[in-house]
Protein backbone atom coordinates (compact mmCIF):
# COMPACT_ATOMS: atom_id res chain seq x y z
CA UNK A 1 0.00 0.00 0.00
CA UNK A 2 1.40 3.39 -0.99
CA UNK A 3 2.34 5.80 1.75
CA UNK A 4 -0.08 8.65 2.19
CA UNK A 5 2.67 11.13 1.37
CA UNK A 6 3.89 9.37 -1.79
CA UNK A 7 3.38 11.89 -4.60
CA UNK A 8 4.32 9.49 -7.42
CA UNK A 9 6.30 12.07 -9.42
CA UNK A 10 3.67 14.80 -9.09
CA UNK A 11 4.88 18.16 -10.37
CA UNK A 12 4.28 20.84 -7.70
CA UNK A 13 4.77 24.49 -8.54
CA UNK A 14 6.33 26.25 -5.54
CA UNK A 15 5.75 30.00 -5.65
CA UNK A 16 7.39 30.98 -2.36
CA UNK A 17 10.18 33.59 -2.44
CA UNK A 18 13.59 32.11 -3.27
CA UNK A 19 14.90 32.20 0.29
CA UNK A 20 11.77 30.53 1.71
CA UNK A 21 11.16 27.76 -0.82
CA UNK A 22 13.84 25.26 0.22
CA UNK A 23 12.03 23.44 3.02
CA UNK A 24 8.83 22.88 1.05
CA UNK A 25 10.82 21.72 -1.98
CA UNK A 26 12.73 19.25 0.22
CA UNK A 27 9.46 17.89 1.63
CA UNK A 28 8.02 17.44 -1.85
CA UNK A 29 11.14 15.64 -3.05
CA UNK A 30 11.19 13.36 0.02
CA UNK A 31 7.53 12.48 -0.66
CA UNK A 32 8.31 11.43 -4.23
CA UNK A 33 7.21 14.62 -5.98
CA UNK A 34 8.94 17.04 -8.33
CA UNK A 35 9.19 20.60 -6.93
CA UNK A 36 9.17 23.26 -9.64
CA UNK A 37 10.48 26.59 -8.38
CA UNK A 38 8.74 29.64 -9.81
CA UNK A 39 8.87 32.43 -7.19
CA UNK A 40 6.11 34.97 -7.60
CA UNK A 41 7.23 37.17 -4.69
CA UNK A 42 10.56 38.75 -3.83
CA UNK A 43 11.29 40.22 -0.39
CA UNK A 44 13.47 43.29 0.07
CA UNK A 45 14.74 44.58 3.39
CA UNK A 46 13.71 48.22 3.81
CA UNK A 47 16.63 48.89 6.13
CA UNK A 48 16.28 51.96 8.30
CA UNK A 49 13.82 54.82 8.08
CA UNK A 50 13.17 57.75 10.44
CA UNK A 51 9.63 56.57 11.25
CA UNK A 52 10.58 52.95 11.98
CA UNK A 53 13.72 53.97 13.88
CA UNK A 54 11.72 56.33 16.07
CA UNK A 55 9.20 53.64 16.97
CA UNK A 56 11.77 50.94 17.63
CA UNK A 57 13.84 53.33 19.74
CA UNK A 58 10.88 53.58 22.15
CA UNK A 59 9.80 49.95 21.90
CA UNK A 60 9.68 49.78 25.71
CA UNK A 61 6.66 52.11 25.57
CA UNK A 62 4.59 49.48 23.77
CA UNK A 63 2.61 46.74 25.50
CA UNK A 64 2.32 44.34 22.54
CA UNK A 65 4.37 43.75 19.36
CA UNK A 66 2.56 41.84 16.61
CA UNK A 67 4.58 40.10 13.87
CA UNK A 68 2.48 39.64 10.73
CA UNK A 69 4.64 37.05 8.95
CA UNK A 70 7.92 35.09 9.16
CA UNK A 71 9.51 37.89 7.14
CA UNK A 72 8.29 40.37 9.74
CA UNK A 73 9.99 38.24 12.38
CA UNK A 74 13.24 38.04 10.41
CA UNK A 75 13.55 41.68 9.38
CA UNK A 76 11.75 43.03 12.43
CA UNK A 77 14.03 41.34 14.96
CA UNK A 78 17.08 42.48 12.99
CA UNK A 79 15.82 46.07 13.16
CA UNK A 80 14.97 45.70 16.85
CA UNK A 81 18.48 44.39 17.55
CA UNK A 82 19.90 47.61 16.08
CA UNK A 83 17.98 49.48 18.76
CA UNK A 84 19.10 47.41 21.72
CA UNK A 85 16.85 44.37 21.48
CA UNK A 86 13.46 43.46 22.88
CA UNK A 87 12.57 45.17 26.16
CA UNK A 88 11.45 43.10 29.12
CA UNK A 89 7.73 42.83 29.61
CA UNK A 90 6.51 43.42 26.06
CA UNK A 91 4.08 40.76 24.85
CA UNK A 92 4.81 39.17 21.47
CA UNK A 93 2.05 38.07 19.11
CA UNK A 94 2.02 36.40 15.70
CA UNK A 95 -0.76 35.98 13.16
CA UNK A 96 0.27 32.54 11.96
CA UNK A 97 2.02 29.37 13.00
CA UNK A 98 4.89 30.00 10.59
CA UNK A 99 5.63 33.29 12.31
CA UNK A 100 5.38 31.58 15.70
CA UNK A 101 7.94 28.97 14.61
CA UNK A 102 10.24 31.70 13.26
CA UNK A 103 9.99 33.56 16.57
CA UNK A 104 10.71 30.39 18.54
CA UNK A 105 13.76 29.68 16.42
CA UNK A 106 15.07 33.24 16.69
CA UNK A 107 14.42 33.87 20.38
CA UNK A 108 14.15 30.41 21.91
CA UNK A 109 10.63 31.20 23.14
CA UNK A 110 7.15 31.03 21.64
CA UNK A 111 4.93 34.09 21.18
CA UNK A 112 2.66 35.05 24.05
CA UNK A 113 -0.34 35.42 21.75
CA UNK A 114 -0.99 33.22 18.69
CA UNK A 115 -4.09 31.57 17.18
CA UNK A 116 -4.26 27.80 17.52
CA UNK A 117 -6.52 26.93 14.59
CA UNK A 118 -7.17 29.46 11.83
CA UNK A 119 -4.16 31.65 11.05
CA UNK A 120 -5.21 35.11 9.95
CA UNK A 121 -5.98 38.54 11.38
CA UNK A 122 -9.55 37.51 12.18
CA UNK A 123 -8.35 34.56 14.28
CA UNK A 124 -5.83 36.71 16.13
CA UNK A 125 -8.46 39.36 16.86
CA UNK A 126 -10.77 36.70 18.29
CA UNK A 127 -8.32 35.73 21.03
CA UNK A 128 -9.16 36.81 24.61
CA UNK A 129 -5.82 38.62 24.99
CA UNK A 130 -6.81 41.19 22.35
CA UNK A 131 -10.35 41.91 23.51
CA UNK A 132 -9.66 44.43 26.29
CA UNK A 133 -6.93 46.63 24.82
CA UNK A 134 -8.15 50.12 25.68
CA UNK A 135 -5.18 52.44 26.28
CA UNK A 136 -2.71 49.74 25.26
CA UNK A 137 0.07 50.67 22.86
CA UNK A 138 0.53 48.12 20.07
CA UNK A 139 3.21 47.98 17.36
CA UNK A 140 2.53 45.93 14.23
CA UNK A 141 5.65 44.78 12.39
CA UNK A 142 4.84 44.00 8.77
CA UNK A 143 5.73 44.46 5.13
CA UNK A 144 4.96 47.63 3.26
CA UNK A 145 1.21 47.94 2.68
CA UNK A 146 -1.19 45.10 3.41
CA UNK A 147 -4.53 44.66 5.13
CA UNK A 148 -5.72 47.27 7.61
CA UNK A 149 -8.24 45.05 9.43
CA UNK A 150 -5.99 44.27 12.40
CA UNK A 151 -5.03 47.87 13.16
CA UNK A 152 -8.50 49.25 12.50
CA UNK A 153 -10.17 46.72 14.80
CA UNK A 154 -7.66 47.23 17.61
CA UNK A 155 -8.13 51.00 17.36
CA UNK A 156 -11.88 50.57 17.63
CA UNK A 157 -11.23 48.63 20.80
CA UNK A 158 -9.33 51.59 22.20
CA UNK A 159 -5.70 50.68 21.49
CA UNK A 160 -3.07 53.07 20.12
CA UNK A 161 -1.67 51.21 17.11
CA UNK A 162 1.37 52.04 14.98
CA UNK A 163 3.24 50.23 12.21
CA UNK A 164 6.88 49.34 11.69
CA UNK A 165 7.15 48.39 8.01
CA UNK A 166 10.43 46.52 7.74
CA UNK A 167 10.32 44.87 4.30
CA UNK A 168 8.76 45.23 0.87
CA UNK A 169 7.09 42.57 -1.29
CA UNK A 170 7.90 42.88 -4.97
CA UNK A 171 7.00 41.00 -8.14
CA UNK A 172 10.19 39.31 -9.37
CA UNK A 173 11.31 38.79 -12.91
CA UNK A 174 10.20 35.30 -14.02
CA UNK A 175 12.81 32.59 -13.51
CA UNK A 176 12.58 30.46 -16.62
CA UNK A 177 9.87 30.41 -19.26
CA UNK A 178 6.28 30.09 -17.97
CA UNK A 179 5.52 27.57 -20.74
CA UNK A 180 8.16 25.23 -19.30
CA UNK A 181 6.66 25.06 -15.80
CA UNK A 182 3.10 24.98 -17.13
CA UNK A 183 3.93 21.82 -19.03
CA UNK A 184 5.51 20.21 -15.95
CA UNK A 185 3.15 21.34 -13.15
CA UNK A 186 0.24 19.20 -11.95
CA UNK A 187 -0.69 21.39 -8.96
CA UNK A 188 0.26 24.83 -7.60
CA UNK A 189 1.03 25.87 -4.02
CA UNK A 190 0.21 29.48 -3.14
CA UNK A 191 0.90 31.10 0.24
CA UNK A 192 -0.61 34.57 -0.18
CA UNK A 193 -3.14 36.45 -2.26
CA UNK A 194 -0.41 38.72 -3.58
CA UNK A 195 1.57 35.68 -4.77
CA UNK A 196 -1.52 34.49 -6.65
CA UNK A 197 -2.09 37.89 -8.26
CA UNK A 198 1.56 37.91 -9.35
CA UNK A 199 1.37 34.38 -10.72
CA UNK A 200 -1.48 35.36 -13.02
CA UNK A 201 0.28 38.58 -14.03
CA UNK A 202 3.53 36.70 -14.78
CA UNK A 203 1.79 34.18 -17.03
CA UNK A 204 1.52 35.35 -20.67
CA UNK A 205 -1.99 35.74 -22.06
CA UNK A 206 -1.74 32.76 -24.47
CA UNK A 207 -0.98 30.48 -21.49
CA UNK A 208 -3.69 31.78 -19.15
CA UNK A 209 -6.17 29.10 -20.24
CA UNK A 210 -3.83 26.31 -19.17
CA UNK A 211 -2.97 28.07 -15.89
CA UNK A 212 -6.62 28.41 -14.88
CA UNK A 213 -7.20 24.65 -15.25
CA UNK A 214 -4.57 23.74 -12.64
CA UNK A 215 -5.59 22.92 -9.05
CA UNK A 216 -4.38 25.20 -6.25
CA UNK A 217 -3.41 24.58 -2.64
CA UNK A 218 -3.72 27.80 -0.61
CA UNK A 219 -3.41 28.65 3.08
CA UNK A 220 -6.43 30.92 3.58
CA UNK A 221 -10.08 31.13 2.61
CA UNK A 222 -9.41 34.67 1.39
CA UNK A 223 -6.94 33.41 -1.22
CA UNK A 224 -9.32 30.62 -2.19
CA UNK A 225 -12.00 33.22 -2.86
CA UNK A 226 -9.54 35.26 -4.93
CA UNK A 227 -8.73 32.18 -7.04
CA UNK A 228 -12.42 31.80 -7.87
CA UNK A 229 -12.65 35.51 -8.76
CA UNK A 230 -9.61 35.22 -11.04
CA UNK A 231 -11.24 32.39 -12.96
CA UNK A 232 -9.53 29.23 -11.71
CA UNK A 233 -11.76 26.35 -12.71
CA UNK A 234 -11.29 24.12 -9.67
CA UNK A 235 -12.10 25.18 -6.08
CA UNK A 236 -8.82 25.90 -4.30
CA UNK A 237 -7.92 23.53 -1.47
CA UNK A 238 -7.30 25.32 1.84
CA UNK A 239 -4.71 23.82 4.18
CA UNK A 240 -5.52 23.19 7.85
CA UNK A 241 -2.49 25.29 8.84
CA UNK A 242 -0.09 27.67 7.12
CA UNK A 243 3.13 25.65 7.39
CA UNK A 244 4.96 23.63 4.75
CA UNK A 245 3.96 20.32 6.34
CA UNK A 246 0.28 21.24 6.06
CA UNK A 247 0.79 22.26 2.43
CA UNK A 248 2.38 18.88 1.70
CA UNK A 249 -0.48 17.13 3.51
CA UNK A 250 -3.06 18.89 1.31
CA UNK A 251 -1.10 18.04 -1.85
CA UNK A 252 -0.82 14.41 -0.72
CA UNK A 253 -4.56 14.22 -0.03
CA UNK A 254 -5.29 15.55 -3.51
CA UNK A 255 -2.82 13.16 -5.10
CA UNK A 256 -4.36 10.22 -3.30
CA UNK A 257 -7.88 11.18 -4.42
CA UNK A 258 -6.69 11.43 -8.03
CA UNK A 259 -5.36 7.85 -7.89
CA UNK A 260 -8.50 6.34 -6.38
Amino acid sequence: MAKRSDLHGLGVLVTRPVHQAGHLCDLITAAGGRPIRFPTLAIRDLGTSPAVDARLARLADYHIAIFISPNAVHYGLAAIARHGGLPAGILLATVGNGSAVALQQALGRPPDIVPQKSFDSEALLALPALQQVADRRILILRGEGGRELLAETLRRRGAAVEYAEVYRRERPEPQGAPRDWLEKADIISITSSEALHNLVAMTPAPLQGRLLTLPLVVISERTAQLAWELGFQQPAMVTRQAGDEAILEAISDWSQRQRM
